[in-house]
């Protein structure tokens, strides 16, 4: 396990009032915070005095959370895709509310060694599990098509043709093993760059995202939580960019058994992003679990 730069386990969450404000939360209630992480919005339930069930799949979280022992905090390993078998295996079937926070979370982007960032050189890797297919392994493995494919699909680059033709290319001098070798590769696709947000970035969020499958797992976790939610059980769901937050736009207006709380997505107010630069494309949808119809079972 890393340490952690703060020798706290604590980060500042995006949309913390706001996540608070959707979930209501109180003693005696019961929560899933899907993707645990730092614990940031998790410690904020626990304040307010309901019991917490924290999932994921990093095994440095994981070893974080379970050092800090916060009391009315469960911690549970696996991927919040799978919390309907987890909270079966803890005892539990129905829950109060559940909070989704999509994505590489702010531990993972720190460390440099785990391959997620451009700005510092690292191995490839964007494994969130540390197990599987490695973002090394499809870089200089796939197919030149399959890369562009990729590329466009996840990470929304209208120059990834260019970009996947680039990378076949140098990894047939030399196998990229890198962050930064990546990046600059994917740099030299875009002819006249000089400043602004790096070329590199819509790339690695394609890649991070497929390594990770992170929108199958999205919407695989949307269903478990809609069959978790006990009625008038809350779900909030924090997401950073258009696929992600398309997907829990369509599932939430899909739900028969869901009311939307939000009719456009929540985002950070103008002090909050200034202090907080991560919270700038951060989403949040809420929604809510209608009441059993009398009659139904």
């Amino acid at each position: 396990m890393q340490d952690d730069p703060s020798g706290t386990f604590s980060h500042v969450p995006v949309l913390a009032a706001e996540v608070v404000a959707a979930l209501s939360p109180a003693p005696g209630k019961v929560y899933i915070d899907g993707t645990l992480g730092g614990a940031g919005h998790t410690r904020l339930l626990l304040e307010a005095g309901a019991a917490v069930y924290g999932i994921d799949q990093d095994p440095f979280a994981l070893a974080r959370a379970r050092e800090a022992g916060l009391p009315g905090l469960t911690v549970l390993e696996g991927n919040y895709r799978d919390m309907a078998a987890l909270l079966a295996g803890a005892g539990v079937s129905q829950v109060d509310g559940v909070l989704l926070d999509i994505g590489v979370s702010s531990f993972q982007l720190d460390d440099g060694g785990r391959g997620f960032s451009y700005h510092t050189d690292a191995p490839l890797d964007m494994r969130m599990s540390q197990s599987g297919e490695s973002a090394y392994d499809v870089v200089n493995g796939y197919e030149e098509a399959e890369l562009a494919s990729i590329i466009y699909e996840y990470g929304e680059d209208r120059l990834s043709r260019r970009i996947a033709r680039g990378i076949v290319y140098a990894r047939e001098q030399a196998p990229i093993e890198s962050t930064v070798r990546l990046a600059e590769i994917i740099k030299r696709a875009y002819p006249g760059f000089s400043k602004g947000i790096h070329p590199a970035r819509r790339t690695f969020q394609a890649l991070r995202i497929h390594v990770n499958d992170e929108l199958g797992a999205l919407r695989d976790g949307l269903c478990a939580a809609s069959s978790l939610l006990s009625p008038g059980g809350r779900l909030a769901v924090i997401s950073f960019h258009s696929l992600e937050d398309r997907i829990v736009k369509r599932f939430v207006l899909g739900d028969e058994t869901l009311t939307p709380l939000t009719k456009r997505p929540v985002i950070a107010a103008e002090a909050e992003q200034a202090s907080n630069p991560r919270a700038r494309s951060a989403k949040l949808r809420a929604a809510e679990k209608k009441a059993t119809p009398v009659g139904e079972v």
